[in-house]
């Protein structure tokens, strides 16, 4: 079969275009060539969109589009699901994921998140965002391109999900919807791959240096030209996996860049790797000259593993995320007849409603938040919180979804379903983090940009000049230059420094949500606190027993918490916390409300509440503090004072942002005594209270105004909008939802000494950084200088230039070890 004769390259996907062949599309004014129907369909609809400055942009082809069906029958399949009516908030289950519907201001809409396949470059993004944003009913469109993944938000009413996935087959790309298990065995696939590479490049390395070697140490005519030149062909098949496999992602991304006319750090070194590799088969075919195989082996093989550590550090600091995201059970075992039967039902979690009592048996995930209602267990809360011991937990504790129960079996009582749960909305948050840069990346990959044209200007000059002086070295000069330079050192190491930093702080209990955190954090000049919730527990505390009478405070303690054990009230909560072990059991319980209760211990009764109900006596009444009186037959035995108690951790926390010179303002809504003596307590000399939510917006924009740089800490609801206006805000894990939503990074821990954390990797991280880039102007500044006057050979340039790459990646990797201090 004779082959088929090729005249062009389709305009489209690149691919050769047969001669004769008839498919065209006018593009800019002209007929641009396609190798198939296919390619034809999607270039039509891309242009007949409006939409042709895709391809002014791009800097690879897509993907071939012949045989793709651009109606699938299989897409009504994804339209299948229950649609939520107006005033509902409810999930729709679809062939291949599971997307959330929603109400907002004018009807009903869905959000899903799809994986997608064929990305290729930037101009790929700009291309889907803009081509989903023309879709009816279409709310949001946003391509994350590092996870490849789309967040979808739409209007169900006038959009339906087949007809998102089929505007992206029309342009050429294939969107399903997300699947964990499918992206994770996609992302293995492509760490094989690299693998392979690498491995392929260290066996030639290893091999072709065997050959090199003798060359190195021969004297001269210790070595006949025969056994030189077969060395040199041994070493010639030994090089060419290496150049033709393992250097492929060099040779892709400067092609990549060369098309986009964005000249990346891929370029230099695919021109060294061509041109060292080029002048040696050159010489080995004429019989004279310098070969470079064991440099060429030496810088791929050097190079590849400096990227392998770097993927490896962004795939350990992604991994700690999307555990967050398969926590969640899909099952529970829901007690329908609880308490009256025991038997369990096994029901899908997403089913589950608020009221339901489920059981939660040891080993197992918490389905949904919920309160437990019997039961004494060990709770692991690491995924959620950073926290690595086992917390104990009663009957009476709320326990988040996601949660771990290790010891005993337990009941709970379901208050928010599984769509709404603590895990859900830290999901939600997840899906935000990593989208965008920080400025200072943003910086390294111009520099980079800049640095690979200057490079390849100097390296035309040095040849230039080399051919005046000494022409038989021009050659070996320039790729010496070309090989030595180090663009990877700008654009690879900050990133990583980054992917390592916050894998460090997800471990600890801090989840970064914006990209800028670090670096505002570490230029904060004011530090903004709410108070209660967030400088303080947020709840009642039992902090004084005061005996009344004959008995002392422990037994009085035991009484208390006897009649407070049904309650769910936050001040008989505080009360059982505090009871030392072996309190009595109370019988005749009776309860009135805003008063207290009543009920028999060992044949008296005894009452627990207000003075005036348990008995009658003067109580001294401070804004902050709750008083709880126990009494028998109208005499009070004790006085329980209980109060919104100061965080163990915060003063601590407070002292060391004042010792890095930062200042520290208390600004709350509650009562200014309170507030006042709250900030006395803690050594915060600016501290305002009564302070309404624009107030509180007000006064932190007027900081701005002044030119401070403001983070913000809170955890109301009250907070979400001074959370979104300042520079860097925090949400504390436990507070509200809408607070986490608006904040730039959440404390999981929901301890204050994470912030801390946070404010110690902002410091090291931005050091890290700041070491990688002065090591790489300084290894730059010496080295290419040092090249373009012949005092640097190509493998040792190879060698050189691999060294620093590898040096800030691992310098960058030690921020994976979380410090405290």
């Amino acid at each position: 079969m004779s082959a088929q004769p090729f005249a062009t390259a389709c305009y489209h996907c690149g691919l050769p275009v047969a001669v004769g062949a008839s498919w065209s599309v006018r593009i800019d004014g002209q007929a641009r060539p396609m190798c198939c129907p296919g390619c034809e369909a999607v270039a039509h609809a891309i242009v007949d969109a409006g939409l042709a400055d895709y391809y002014r942009t791009r800097s690879v082809f897509a993907e071939r589009a012949e045989g793709v069906d651009l109606v699938p029958p299989e897409l009504a399949l994804y339209d299948s699901a229950v649609v939520a009516t107006q005033g509902e908030q409810r999930e729709g289950v679809y062939a291949h994921g599971v997307y959330a519907h929603g109400v907002y201001a004018h009807g009903v809409y869905s959000h899903g998140v799809y994986s997608l396949d064929g990305i290729r470059c930037a101009a790929c993004v700009w291309l889907i965002e803009r081509r989903l944003a023309r879709l009816p009913g279409v709310r949001e469109a946003q391509v994350n391109v590092a996870t490849e993944r789309l967040h979808m938000t739409w209007d169900a009413a006038a959009c339906k999900p087949s007809d998102i996935v089929q505007a992206l087959r029309g342009i050429g790309y294939t969107a399903y919807p997300y699947e964990a298990a499918l992206h994770g065995v996609k992302q293995e696939k492509n760490r094989k791959k690299q693998f392979r590479q690498l491995f392929v490049a260290g066996l030639s390395m290893m091999q072709v240096m065997m050959y090199a070697l003798p060359a190195y140490i021969a004297d001269d005519g210790t070595m006949d030209a025969p056994m030189a030149a077969l060395m040199q062909w041994a070493s010639l098949l030994l090089t060419i996996p290496a150049v033709l496999y393992s250097a492929q992602p060099f040779f892709r991304g400067a092609w990549a860049s060369l098309r986009a006319r964005m000249p990346g750090m891929d370029l230099p070194v695919a021109i060294g790797i061509g041109a060292a590799f080029g002048a040696s088969v050159l010489a080995t075919l004429r019989g004279t000259g310098e070969v470079y195989y064991d440099s060429v082996t030496m810088f791929i093989f050097l190079l590849l593993a400096s990227r392998y550590l770097e993927m490896t550090a962004r795939r350990k600091a992604a991994r700690a995320l999307e555990d967050l995201q398969r926590a969640l059970p899909a099952a529970a075992q829901r007690l329908a007849g609880w308490p009256a039967s025991r038997q369990a039902t096994m029901v899908a979690a997403a089913s589950l409603a608020e009221g339901d009592v489920i059981l939660v048996e040891p080993g197992s995930a918490v389905a949904a938040d919920g309160v437990i209602l019997e039961g004494h267990s060990d709770i692991d809360l690491a995924l959620l919180t950073g926290e690595s011991r086992a917390q104990a937990r009663v009957p009476g504790d709320e326990l988040p979804g996601g949660a771990i129960n290790t010891t005993q079996a337990i009941v709970l009582r379901v208050t928010r379903v599984a769509s709404d749960s603590t895990l859900a909305r830290l999901v939600k948050l997840v899906e935000k983090a990593g989208q965008g840069k920080p400025r200072i990346a943003q910086w390294a990959d111009q520099v980079a940009a800049w640095f690979v044209v200057g490079l390849l200007l100097l390296t035309v000059a040095v040849f230039i000049g080399w051919q005046m002086v000494e022409p038989s070295r021009a050659w070996q000069v320039a790729i010496a230059v070309l090989v030595v330079s180090c663009p990877c050192a700008l654009s690879l190491a900050t990133p990583t420094a980054l992917a390592a930093a916050t894998d460090a702080l997800v471990r600890r209990g801090v989840l970064v949500v914006q990209p800028h955190v670090l670096e505002t954090l570490q230029r904060a000049t004011h530090i903004v606190f709410d108070k209660t919730g967030t400088l303080t527990e947020g709840r009642p505390l039992l902090r004084h027993v005061e005996p009344l009478a004959t008995l002392d405070a422990a037994r009085c303690l035991q009484l208390a918490a006897a009649l407070e054990a049904g309650s769910a009230h936050p001040l008989a909560l505080a009360i059982r916390t505090a009871a030392p072990s072996g309190a009595p059991h109370a019988t005749e319980l009776h309860s009135e409300a805003g008063q207290g209760v009543e009920g028999t211990i060992d044949g008296m009764r005894y009452r627990l509440g207000r003075d005036g109900y348990a008995g009658a006596a003067p109580a001294p009444r401070w804004p902050d503090v709750s008083n709880v009186y126990l009494g028998v037959d109208g005499v009070l035995l004790a006085r329980f004072e209980l109060a919104d108690a100061l965080r163990a951790d915060a003063p601590e926390v407070v002292r060391r942002f004042k010792a890095r010179g930062q200042t520290v303002i208390l600004l709350s809504g509650d009562d200014q005594s309170v507030v006042s003596r709250t900030g006395a307590a803690l050594g915060i000399d600016t501290a305002i209270g009564q302070q309404l939510p624009e107030q509180k917006l007000a006064y932190v924009q007027q900081l701005q105004a002044q030119g401070a740089v403001v983070a913000m800490v809170g955890d109301g609801i009250n907070d979400a909008a001074v959370l979104r206006a300042a520079d860097v805000s925090f949400a504390m894990g436990g507070g509200a939802a809408l607070a986490q939503l608006s904040a730039d990074c959440v404390l999981l821990s929901n301890r204050l000494s994470a912030l801390d954390d946070a404010a110690l990797g902002a410091a090291r991280a931005l050091r890290i950084i700041r070491q990688n880039l002065a090591w790489a102007s300084v290894y730059n500044c010496v080295a290419i200088p040092a090249a373009a006057f012949g005092l640097i050979n190509p493998w040792l340039s190879a060698a050189g230039m691999s060294l620093s790459s590898a040096v800030v990646v691992i310098n960058a990797l030690r921020l994976r070890r979380a410090r405290t201090a």
